[in-house]
C-alpha cells in the first residue's frame, strides 16, 4: 500500500533522495538530522574507501592517487580527501556520504501535458518515436546521431511527455553551462505546468527537487539512483568525453531499469564502430530542420599566421574575407584555440571591425572564455544582438543556437580544433529558416587532417540529406 507523506515529508524526500550527500548538504538541524538516522531514514556509507594499495573516492569514482590528498593524521591514520570532486563540496574519509532510506517518493503521472506547438519534420518524427519506443520498453540505451541544427531538442518532446505519463523522473545532462541555460526557457516552454530545474556552477537553484531536472554533468556526482529517464546531450564534448568521473556520475545517477538516450552531431570513432557492428542502438537524422543543408566551410590559407597572432595582428586573409562577406548584416562569431589569443586579438579586431563599418562603437564586440565572470551576460547580449562580433574559445562550439552569424576559425590548424570541434563550429551558422545559409571560413597556415575530415563529414551529411 502507498504510503502518503505530509508536505514536509514529502520536500525532505525530494532533497534527499536518488542522492549522495554531505552532512552540510542535508537541510536539516543536528537533533532532526540524528533522530532520522537513528530510524535509518538516512544511512551512511564510506566516503573513501582505502587499503594500501589503493583508494576509491565513493562520490566519483575517483581511483587516481594524485587525485587525493592528506589533511593530516587523526589516530595514526591518514585523513584523505578527494581533490577530482572538491568543487562539489570535500569528501574527506572521516566524514562519511548519507543515502537516503526513508518512504520512497512516488513522482506523478502527468497526461498530455506537452504544450510546444510546433511541427516536427519527417525526419524527426522517426527520431522521436523511435526515442519515445525506448522509453515505453525501457530500452537500456539509444543513440540519436542528429546533424547540428537538426532540431534535436524538440525531438525529445514527445520522449519526456511519455515519461511524465508513466510517471517518471527526468534528466538532460550536458556538459556545459551555456547549454543548460540556453535549454531551461525550452523546456519550460514546452511543459509549461511540470517544475523543471537547473543544475550548474552558478545556478542559484541547488535543492535538485523538480520531476524534470537539467544539469551539467558534473552536478550528477550527487545523484544515484535517481532518474528513469535519461539524456545525454553531447557525449562526445569536453569534459564528459575526457572525464571517467562524469560517466561514473551518469551511469549511477540512472535507475538499472533506466533509459539513456545520447544526442550527438559528431559520434566518437568507438560509438561509430559499435554503430557498424550493430552493438548500439541508434536513430540517424542527417538533414536540418529547416531543410536547407549544412554550411560546408572554406579553407582560407594565411601567410605568416604565426608571426601576425603574436603580435596581436588580424591575418591579412581575415582582412579580405571580412570586406568581401556575402551577408554584411549578420553577426560574427570569431574562433580562437586559446584564451590568451582571445584576449590579444580583441584590440586590433576592434579597430578593423570599425574600420569596415562592421561595428560603431567598440562595446559592440567582446571576448568571452570559460572562466569569464561575465560569460553569461555576454552570451545573452550577443544573442539579444546588443554584441555585433564575439571572440571567443572553443567554449561556444556547441549548444548554443544563435540565429544569423558567419563564423571564422582563426588558426584552425590548433590542434585544440579537431575533427569534432570543427564539425561542431560550423554548425553554428546557418541555424535559422530566415538565414540558412551562413559562412563558415577556417583560416590557417597549413591544412590539417581535423580540417580535412571535418568538411568531408559535413559534405557526407548533406549528400545523406539528399543535397549535392
Amino acid at each position: 500500500m502507498k504510503e502518503i507523506m505530509n508536505d514536509s515529508e514529502l520536500e525532505l524526500a525530494k532533497r534527499c533522495s536518488g542522492k549522495l550527500l554531505l552532512r552540510n548538504e542535508i537541510p536539516l538541524n543536528d537533533h532532526q538530522f540524528h533522530s532520522l538516522l537513528a530510524k535509518d531514514v538516512f544511512i551512511p556509507i564510506p566516503s573513501i574507501i582505502s587499503t594500501t594499495f589503493s583508494k576509491m573516492c565513493q562520490r566519483c569514482g575517483n581511483q587516481e592517487k594524485s587525485q587525493f590528498a592528506s589533511l593530516g593524521i587523526q589516530h595514526k591514520q591518514v585523513i584523505w580527501y578527494c581533490r577530482n570532486c572538491i568543487e562539489m563540496g570535500r569528501v574527506v574519509k572521516t566524514e562519511p556520504l548519507y543515502r537516503w532510506n526513508g518512504k520512497p517518493l512516488q513522482w506523478k503521472r502527468h497526461p498530455d501535458v506537452c504544450t510546444w506547438k510546433g511541427k516536427l519534420t519527417i525526419a524527426q518524427t522517426n527520431a522521436a518515436e523511435t526515442i519515445c519506443g525506448a522509453v515505453k520498453h525501457q530500452r537500456a540505451s539509444l543513440l540519436v546521431w542528429a546533424v547540428c541544427g537538426s532540431g534535436k531538442t524538440e525531438m525529445l518532446f514527445p520522449g519526456i511527455e511519455e515519461a511524465l505519463r508513466q510517471g517518471m523522473r527526468i534528466c538532460i545532462a550536458t556538459p556545459r553551462n551555456d547549454v543548460v541555460r540556453e535549454l531551461l526557457p525550452r523546456i519550460q516552454g514546452a511543459f509549461a505546468s511540470i517544475p523543471v530545474q537547473a543544475l550548474y556552477g552558478q545556478s542559484k537553484e541547488k535543492r535538485g527537487t523538480a520531476q524534470i531536472i537539467i544539469a551539467t554533468t558534473h552536478q550528477l556526482l550527487r545523484f544515484e539512483h535517481a532518474f528513469d529517464f535519461m539524456v545525454i546531450d553531447e557525449l562526445d564534448a569536453f569534459p564528459y568525453h575526457n572525464d571517467p568521473s562524469l560517466s561514473f556520475a551518469t551511469a549511477r545517477a540512472l535507475k538499472p531499469t533506466g533509459t539513456t538516450i545520447y544526442l550527438t552531431a559528431t559520434p566518437r570513432q568507438q560509438q561509430r564502430r559499435k554503430m557498424q557492428l550493430k552493438q548500439l542502438d541508434h536513430v540517424f537524422v542527417p538533414t536540418r530542420y529547416h531543410g536547407f543543408p549544412l554550411p560546408v566551410p572554406v579553407r582560407r590559407i594565411c601567410f605568416f599566421l604565426q608571426r601576425d597572432l603574436k603580435r596581436g595582428n588580424v591575418p591579412r586573409a581575415f582582412k579580405k574575407w571580412l570586406r568581401h562577406r556575402k551577408n554584411k548584416q549578420r553577426q560574427l562569431l570569431i574562433f580562437l584555440p586559446t584564451i590568451t589569443l582571445t584576449k590579444l586579438m580583441v584590440q586590433d579586431l576592434t579597430e578593423l571591425l570599425r574600420s569596415e563599418n562592421v561595428i560603431q562603437v567598440s562595446s559592440e564586440i567582446t571576448s568571452v572564455y570559460a572562466a569569464d565572470p561575465d560569460r553569461e551576460q555576454k552570451v545573452s547580449q550577443f544573442r539579444n544582438k546588443t554584441l555585433k562580433a564575439i571572440v571567443t574559445t572553443t567554449i561556444l562550439e556547441r549548444g548554443v543556437t544563435f540565429p544569423s552569424v558567419d563564423v571564422a576559425v582563426i588558426h584552425a590548424g590548433h590542434s585544440v580544433f579537431d575533427e569534432a570541434a570543427l564539425v561542431q563550429i560550423s554548425g553554428r551558422a546557418g541555424r535559422s529558416a530566415d538565414d540558412p545559409t551562413g559562412e563558415v571560413i577556417f583560416f590557417h597556415d597549413g591544412k590539417t587532417n581535423s580540417m580535412v575530415r571535418a568538411i568531408r563529414a559535413i559534405q557526407a551529411m548533406n549528400r545523406l540529406g539528399g543535397f549535392t
